[in-house]
C-alpha cells in the first residue's frame, strides 16, 4: 500500500551553533516511519516526549536538522513560499485548545470559510455552499454559522476546528490531542465523527494522543515515543495485547 507519510532519520535539535556553550536539546532523534495512505495511526507518549515537535515536521513548521520528511510523495522539508503554501491545502491539523484555534472575533461561518478563501477555492456562492455542506457533515446546524466561539460549547467548538481543517479536502489531517480537553461522553462523540469522517473522505490520520485508551479506539496502529524517540510500532491489537517496551508497559499500566 501506498505510504501518504515517509519520516527518514528525523532529528530535530534546539539549541546547536558555533556560539552556543550548552550541549543542544534533542527533540527528536533519528525518527523513521511511515504511514499507509487512509489509515489512521496513533502517536502515544508522555508529555515531552517529542509528539507534537513530530506533528510540526510532517505540517512543514519545523524544518528537521537532519533527515527527509516526504508526504505524498513530496519532500515537505525543501518546501518554500508558494509550494509550501499549496501544501498545506493538504495537510490540516485540530489542535488541543479548541477555544484558541478559533478567533473570537470571527464568526463560526466566517472561520470554517477562511481557509477557502486563503486557497482561493470556488466562488463566493460555491464556497458558502461547501461551508454549509460542512457544518452538515460535522453534525451541526446551518443557523451556528452566525455565532462567535464563546456562545458554543466545548464540543461544538471542536466540531468547527473539524469543519474547517477538513472544508479544504485534506488528504492528510494531524489530530493533535483533539478530545483530551473534552467529556468522556463528548469525546466518545469527537472520536465517532472523526472515524466516520476518515472513511466518508478517504483520510490519511496521524492521532496525537497521551491516552492510549482513546489510541485504541481509532488507530490502526501505533508508536510509542520516548524521548525524543519511536521505541516500539505495532498494529493496535498487537501492542496491547504483546508490549514489547518497558516504556509501553509502564503507560499500558498506569491507564
Amino acid at each position: 500500500m501506498k505510504a501518504m507519510v515517509c519520516l527518514q532519520d528525523v532529528t530535530v535539535r534546539f539549541g546547536s551553533g558555533v556560539l552556543r556553550r550548552r550541549a543542544p536539546h534533542v527533540a527528536l532523534e533519528a525518527i523513521s516511519l511511515e504511514i499507509s495512505e487512509g489509515a489512521t495511526h496513533g502517536l502515544v507518549g508522555e508529555s515531552g516526549s517529542g509528539k507534537t515537535t513530530l506533528g510540526r515536521v510532517i505540517l512543514g513548521l519545523q524544518v528537521p536538522t537532519f533527515g527527509r520528511a516526504y508526504i505524498d510523495g513530496t519532500d515537505v522539508t525543501r518546501l518554500r513560499g508558494p509550494e509550501m503554501r499549496a501544501f498545506r491545502r493538504h495537510v490540516q491539523c485540530v489542535f488541543q485548545d479548541s477555544a484558541a484555534s478559533l478567533d473570537p472575533r470571527m464568526t463560526l461561518g466566517a472561520s470554517v470559510r477562511e481557509g477557502l478563501d486563503i486557497h482561493r477555492i470556488g466562488n463566493s456562492d460555491e464556497r458558502e455552499e461547501r461551508v454549509r455542506d460542512m457544518l452538515a457533515r460535522v453534525g451541526l446546524p446551518r443557523a451556528i454559522a452566525e455565532r462567535y466561539p464563546h456562545e458554543i460549547s466545548g464540543g461544538q467548538r471542536q466540531r468547527i476546528n473539524i469543519a474547517r481543517s477538513l472544508v479544504l479536502e485534506p488528504r492528510l489531517l494531524i489530530a493533535d490531542e483533539p478530545v483530551s480537553a473534552l467529556d468522556v461522553s463528548v469525546q466518545a462523540q469527537v472520536l465517532d465523527l472523526l472515524a466516520d469522517l476518515r472513511q466518508q473522505m478517504g483520510l490519511t490520520m496521524l492521532f496525537v494522543s497521551h491516552d492510549l485508551m482513546v489510541i485504541r479506539e481509532i488507530c490502526d496502529s501505533v508508536s510509542v515515543m520516548k524521548a525524543g524517540r519511536i521505541v516500539e510500532t505495532a498494529a493496535t491489537g498487537t501492542l496491547f495485547r504483546s508490549p514489547r517496551h518497558k516504556a509501553t508497559v509502564a503507560l499500558l499500566e498506569a491507564l
